[in-house]
């Protein structure tokens, strides 16, 4: 085989994972060409010629992993996420196995899904997402985790939640296709896969492959009267608990646009804009194709 990885050197841990997969991968007559970035080189001048390989893996966080599917949209390439981040939440929705062994043989087993990928408009520049893209207060969890990132690993996020108890509220338009509503809040979500840390999933019947995204307001004055939603959820993994509706509003569409007052920062899937402006999103169907486990394939082949 003739694989193409993709190395992002300052995503998560730093612990290497990638050369044991390496070296797991290889077998005689294989081609492995590993291309690295500190974050300063552009991920997607390292793709000039992905189109020649078997497929790429893509090394790092859910960042590394988006920016690498949607450079290749639509191409057919197949692209392994390979979890090296703090958080791994595209691998945690498609149950993926975190062994460097483990996924050098889906590699060779190489089944494939073809995933919806969702894409972010600000002010004319666009970035690819998988999972998560807000304004508010989870920009504002996103920003004061970094520091923390590599010490508390997933933990770094829920320290910053309560650090951050009392966010500004925003009032929110926003442009369902169609349809124009207006909420007060700390955060509007737009998901694609809807798994966070711990397995808690922030919709229920979340669909990766429909073509839609599903849209959360968090109505909360106070980020405290998330928590009984929460814990809610962490009981309820399936999406289905009881308090959300009081809190969470739910919404689908294909297309959304959402300007906010005061302006709200923006993150997408755990990237930091340091951009509080109108944005919009839309999804694109069936646009990136992941190597995935037989788990994964059996939750996701029929929708």
């Amino acid at each position: 085989m003739k694989l193409l990885v993709i190395n992002n050197m300052s995503s998560g841990y730093g612990d290497g994972a990638i050369y044991d997969f390496m070296r797991h991968f290889e077998q005689d007559g294989d081609e492995l060409v590993l291309r690295s970035t500190s974050g300063q080189t552009d991920i997607r001048t390292l793709l000039y010629d992905a189109h020649t390989f078997d497929a790429v893996v893509a090394s790092g966080g859910d960042g590394t992993v988006t920016t690498v599917a949607y450079a290749l949209a639509h191409s057919g390439v197949p692209i392994l996420p390979f979890p090296a981040g703090t958080a791994n939440l595209l691998a945690l929705n498609m149950l993926s196995p975190n062994e460097p062994h483990a996924l050098a043989k889906l590699v060779r087993e190489g089944k494939t899904l073809d995933f919806d990928i969702a894409e972010l408009n600000i002010d004319g520049n666009t970035y690819g997402f998988g999972n998560i893209a807000g304004a508010g207060w989870d920009a504002t969890i996103m920003k004061a985790a970094l520091s923390s990132k590599r010490i508390l690993g997933p933990g770094a996020y829920f320290a910053a939640a309560l650090e951050n108890p009392r966010p500004e509220l925003s009032h929110f338009t926003i442009t369902l296709d169609d349809t124009v509503i207006e909420r007060d809040g700390l955060a509007v979500l737009i998901i694609n896969f809807s798994k966070i840390q711990f397995d808690i999933s922030l919709v229920a019947n979340n669909r990766p492959r429909d073509g839609w995204l599903d849209v959360v307001v968090l109505k909360a004055d106070n980020a405290l009267k998330l928590i009984p939603a929460l814990k809610d959820a962490i009981l309820n993994q399936n999406g289905h608990y009881s308090t959300r509706s009081d809190i969470m509003e739910v919404h689908r569409a294909k297309h959304v646009s959402v300007v906010s007052d005061p302006p709200a920062e923006i993150q997408y899937d755990g990237e930091v804009t340091n951009i509080a402006r109108p944005f919009s999103a839309r999804i694109l169907p069936h646009a990136a194709r992941f190597i995935i486990s037989d788990e994964g394939y059996s939750m996701y082949e029929k929708e």
